[in-house]
């Protein structure tokens, strides 16, 4: 089975962008600038000498500007207090899309939209959960 090892999403305000996933969730993110068509980098994880996540499952990516056909995509990102990552989306900028819907044996789950239009969504794990090898 193929894993999901990287994401894309779009941005129409690159530093607004940043500033909203480093605020939020502690993500840092590095500008490649007009040569890589202005590409933004976006670790979200701790990673090795060699850029791949130290930790099994985890993954970077990267943010792209925002085409003219405007695609939208959706990640989920593990939070350990929904609630407070809820306060954080709000508070940066973003805007929470649902309350968080008990998934039984999984967890809490909720969506949000960011500042730059993508739909995106957290979950609280009941339990600590490893990625599969």
């Amino acid at each position: 089975m193929d894993g999901v090892v990287h994401f894309q999403m779009p941005y129409d305000n690159k530093a607004r962008m940043a500033k909203f996933y480093e605020t939020t969730f502690g993500w840092h993110t590095h500008f490649l600038g007009p040569e890589m068509g202005e590409y933004v980098l976006a670790t979200t994880t701790e990673s090795g000498t060699d850029g791949r996540p130290n930790h099994p499952g985890a993954i970077n990516g990267g943010f792209y500007k925002n085409p003219p056909e405007r695609q939208h995509t959706s990640i989920v990102i593990s939070v350990s207090d929904i609630s407070e990552s809820m306060r954080k989306v709000n508070a940066s900028g973003g805007r929470m899309l649902s309350e968080p819907t008990e998934i039984p044996g999984v967890g809490k789950f909720a969506t949000f939209q960011d500042p730059e239009g993508n739909f995106v969504g957290l979950i609280q794990y009941t339990t600590h959960r490893q990625a599969i090898p």
